[in-house]
């Protein structure tokens, strides 16, 4: 695991982004973590976070050309992102949508740079994956092409079937999905801490039960 993964790990948990005990999630599974990247709600927060999503996308190796937040999470975490991209080097347009069209002023639905090329989407977790799709169509409609999509974290969780929908974003639009963390990662990160033992048992049988591997759907190449 990255040092850099491990950081951002260590930082969700210490601002209570990353939590461990009993949580019931939105398919009603008694999870015994919880990860809510809304949390991450001061300045100093969402800069850190924007460096991480730059980390992970510098090392991804992913070729793109502007990056694209969905409304509503994604507005804060793309704008960031593209912060910490033009610190680290490269310095890309961003944009974002509006839920409803604008038909007076600049009009539209897309805020920013108009979207061109290769398009990176910005956004916190796939869930079921309706942002995404949302975001590669109105992409597609604009003239560009979708180029991935980066997270926060990667559940690597079994959606309603037996992919994920990390897995399913990746065999529908065949896109890269990068992730600053995954599941591994996390599994990683409670065994090397001896007083998160217990959280690293249960969350071993919770992958078991409701976890996919990293290889049951290979990522798309790199466009």
């Amino acid at each position: 695991m990255s040092d850099f993964r491990q950081d951002f790990l260590e930082f969700a948990l210490a601002r209570d982004v990353l939590r461990f005990g009993h949580f019931v999630t939105k398919a009603g599974r008694d999870s015994p973590y919880f990860f809510n990247a809304g949390l991450f709600n001061d300045g100093h927060s969402l800069r850190a976070l924007g460096g991480y999503y730059a980390k992970a996308l510098l090392a991804s190796g992913v070729r793109y050309d502007q990056l694209f937040g969905p409304a509503y999470k994604g507005i804060p975490l793309v704008a960031a992102t593209a912060l910490a991209l033009a610190d680290a080097g490269p310095n890309l347009p961003f944009s974002f949508n509006r839920k409803e069209t604008k038909d007076h002023g600049e009009g539209g639905v897309v805020v920013g740079a108009p979207l061109a090329g290769r398009v990176m989407i910005v956004d916190d977790v796939i869930t079921a994956g309706t942002s995404v799709r949302e975001a590669v169509d109105l992409i597609r409609a604009q003239g560009a092409q979708p180029a991935g999509v980066v997270v926060a974290l990667d559940r690597m969780e079994k959606g309603r079937g037996e992919a994920s929908a990390v897995d399913e974003v990746r065999a529908l639009y065949g896109i890269p999905v990068v992730a600053i963390a995954t599941l591994d990662d996390l599994m990683c990160f409670l065994d090397a801490r001896p007083e998160l033992t217990a959280h690293a048992t249960a969350v071993a049988a919770y992958r078991t039960r409701y976890g996919v591997q990293a290889s049951q759907v290979a990522p798309a190449a790199v466009p």
